[in-house]
C-alpha cells in the first residue's frame, strides 16, 4: 500500500515519501500486515499530520512507539480510541492535569480535541507489531518524522516543543533555537514520580504561548470531546 501524506503537509515533507528509505520502509510494512497484525490500522497512520496541519501547529508533544495491545493506536501520541481505557502514562498525565489546571479526570483517553487545537501528538515510530512494542523501531519512521520536526523548526514563527524523557530530549538537536523547549520526566509510571509529577507542563505551555501572542490550549477534556 503507498500512503499519502494529508494535504497540509505535502509541502515541507512530501518529499520523503520519494526517498530510497520510505520506500523500504514501506515494502516492510507490506509485508508486516500480510502475515502479522499491525497498529494503527493503515488509514491511520497519519492522524496526527491530517488533525493538525503543518501551519497550525502550535505545541509539539513527542512520543516515542505506539501502543501495542488491541485497539489502542490511531496514530496520535499517548491518544488511545474512544472506548478504550487511558494506559498508565496517560492516566499520569491527567492526573498531573488535575493539580495543575482543576481539570476533573476525563473517563476517556482521546485526544482529538487537543491535535484540532494545533497540538501534534507525533509518535517518533508510526507502527507497531501488536503486542511487540519497538518492533518497528530503526525500519525508517525516524527519518521520517526526524523530517517532520526538522520543517517545523525551519517555521519562522515560533512554537513549543515539549520533550517528556531521555529518548525525546535527543531530538532537541533538531529544534532551532527560536522555539521553546519544555522538558522534564515521562509520565510513565517508571518516573513520573520522578521529576513529571509537580512539572506543570500544560500551564508552563500555555504560558509560552501566551507570549507569543497565541490563544492558550484548551486542555481539559470531557465526554463530548469523543464527538471531535
Amino acid at each position: 500500500m503507498t500512503m499519502t501524506i494529508p494535504e497540509g503537509w505535502r509541502a515541507a515533507v512530501g518529499d520523503e515519501l520519494s526517498k530510497p528509505y520510505f520506500r523500504k520502509l514501506e515494502d516492510f510494512l507490506a509485508a508486516e500486515r500480510k502475515s502479522e497484525q499491525v497498529f494503527p490500522p493503515a488509514d491511520e497512520v497519519f492522524t496526527a499530520l491530517a488533525l493538525t496541519p503543518f501551519d497550525q501547529v502550535k505545541v509539539v508533544i513527542l512520543g516515542q512507539d505506539p501502543y501495542h495491545d488491541d485497539g489502542q493506536a490511531h496514530g496520535l501520541s499517548f491518544s488511545v480510541k474512544p472506548g478504550i481505557k487511558p494506559p498508565p502514562s496517560l492516566v499520569n498525565m491527567y492526573k498531573e492535569m488535575e493539580a495543575d489546571l482543576g481539570c476533573p479526570r476525563p473517563s476517556h483517553g482521546y485526544l482529538a480535541h487537543w491535535a484540532r487545537q494545533g497540538v501534534l501528538m507525533l509518535n517518533a515510530v508510526l507502527t507497531v507489531r501488536a503486542h511487540t512494542p519497538n518492533s518497528h523501531k530503526g525500519k525508517g519512521w525516524e527519518k521520517f518524522t526526524d523530517a517532520v520536526i526538522k520543517a517545523l523548526s525551519g517555521r519562522p514563527k515560533p512554537m513549543v516543543f515539549v520533550l517528556w524523557g531521555g529518548f525525546a530530549q535527543k531530538k532537541e538537536k533538531l529544534i532551532d533555537g527560536h522555539h521553546v523547549i519544555v522538558k522534564g520526566a515521562h509520565p510513565s509510571p517508571l518516573s513520573a514520580r520522578s521529576g513529571f509529577f509537580g512539572s506543570k507542563p500544560f500551564s508552563t505551555i500555555n504560558g509560552h504561548l501566551a507570549k507569543m501572542g497565541d490563544a492558550p490550549i484548551d486542555w481539559c477534556l470531557t465526554d463530548a470531546h469523543l464527538a471531535d
